[in-house]
């Protein structure tokens, strides 16, 4: 496909060979390795779970270890912080490691991290598990859309990630509910012990399926710097990062607008939010078959499609199914996302996918931040209406950013 390396004319212009770019990507698989890429999903699974689970347990989290919860809610931000670093450095320091036991490693430093959570006497201690999260959460998004190319053939590489990020999806669904009630009956200290039985569960499947992948590429941190200076590359990590931001404005946001705007109580907004993460776990899987049709046109469309669904919830009547619909919708689309940009990473910088991979989870990290950092700053002025049109016309603006800067160099492959 002609939209997996950059424009002959714009590869000369930076001084780059488009012979030289593909005998460096890394070696396609000659059949696909589901196995495999099932293992993946299962880790992405684990890690997300233990991402979110601080959010479902933070209460009984506190009161056990004689902190606020604004405290313990630290624990969170060390883990985005560590996973924001662990993105841009993955590459380089394992660069000489074969990537089936760096992705082992990871699995391990799961494992490792529930445990000491589990047994935290005090902050500290439930610091250094938080940081161990953040450590393989980052290093294995980093890597994820680069594995996915050593594990399949080229043209099933989207289909591999809507796999694979469906365990993200899963997550969503699962990890708080689930949580919650399991530590209700149990307590908060078990779920972290089940969750660690559930990595070594992956550990083994991992172990049995994923083949040896020898490290490709040349990574530094100067080929940070190198793959932003691709063309195309700098606009399209821009643009990935408006689209994160805007979903991340108004996910952060989403209970305090069903609340105070649609006018619902707390059963129905958990049953809004449970249907977002059914669209949303639909949408990822989905996501796979409409990539292969077109990845431009879906690079596009899902901002549109999100950003039309914002400012419709701000100006159409206010009804609870009708929001409900319109949330649903928001989840289906923003499946697609990270599915879409991940695509679009492997066929753009083939060669360095694991740094261009750093770069992307680094970008998305820093949306998260600010997508809800400003939204509080909004919301404070304008309530939660306001953030979801401010939002929605960042979203807007990203569309048209994807469409003038990224979509002529995906034009010929779709």
């Amino acid at each position: 496909m002609s939209d997996t390396l950059p424009w002959p004319e714009e590869a000369s212009a930076a001084g780059l060979d488009i012979d030289s770019i593909t005998a460096l990507a890394p070696p396609a698989a000659a059949a696909p390795a589901w196995a495999a890429v099932g293992s993946m999903t299962l880790g992405v699974f684990g890690l997300v779970t233990a991402e979110f689970l601080p959010a479902s347990l933070l209460t009984p989290m506190a009161a056990d270890l004689r902190i606020s919860e604004g405290t313990a809610g630290q624990a969170v931000t060390a883990t985005a912080i560590v996973a924001l670093v662990a993105s841009l450095l993955v590459a380089t320091v394992t660069r000489r490691i074969d990537r089936r036991i760096v992705l082992l490693v990871f699995t391990v430093l799961l494992i490792v991290s529930n445990l000491i959570v589990a047994f935290a006497p005090d902050l500290g201690s439930l610091l250094v598990g938080r940081v161990l999260l953040g450590i393989a959460l980052g290093g294995f998004w980093a890597m994820s859309a680069a594995l996915a190319m050593r594990l399949v053939p080229e043209e099933m590489v989207p289909r591999a990630l809507s796999i694979i990020f469906s365990g993200v999806s899963a997550a969503t669904i699962f990890a708080a509910p689930v949580g919650s009630y399991l530590g209700h009956l149990l307590g908060w200290r078990a779920v972290f012990l089940i969750a660690a039985v559930l990595a070594v569960a992956t550990l083994i499947a991992q172990v049995a399926t994923l083949p040896r992948m020898a490290p490709s590429g040349s990574a530094s941190l100067r080929t940070l710097i190198d793959v932003l200076r691709r063309p195309g590359i700098g606009i399209g990590m821009f643009a990935a990062m408006l689209v994160f931001s805007g979903h991340f404005a108004v996910f952060t946001y989403i209970r305090p607008f069903l609340e105070t705007v649609t006018g619902v109580g707390i059963s129905a907004v958990s049953g809004i939010l449970l249907g977002f993460g059914v669209a949303n776990f639909v949408g990822t899987l989905v996501a796979g078959r409409l990539l292969q049709r077109s990845l431009g046109v879906s690079l596009v469309c899902a901002p549109v499609l999100m950003g039309v669904l914002g400012l419709g919830l701000v100006t159409l009547a206010n009804t609870p199914a009708g929001d409900a619909l319109m949330v649903a919708l928001w989840g289906f689309a923003f499946g697609i996302v990270p599915v879409a940009w991940s695509t679009w990473l492997t066929r753009t910088v083939p060669d360095q996918a694991e740094s261009a991979g750093g770069l992307l989870v680094a970008a998305v990290q820093f949306a998260i931040s600010v997508g809800a950092a400003g939204g509080g700053m909004i919301f404070d002025r304008e309530g939660a209406a306001g953030v979801f049109g401010a939002a929605s016309l960042v979203l807007l603006a990203a569309a048209v950013i994807i469409l003038a800067g990224v979509r002529p160099r995906l034009r010929q492959g779709g």
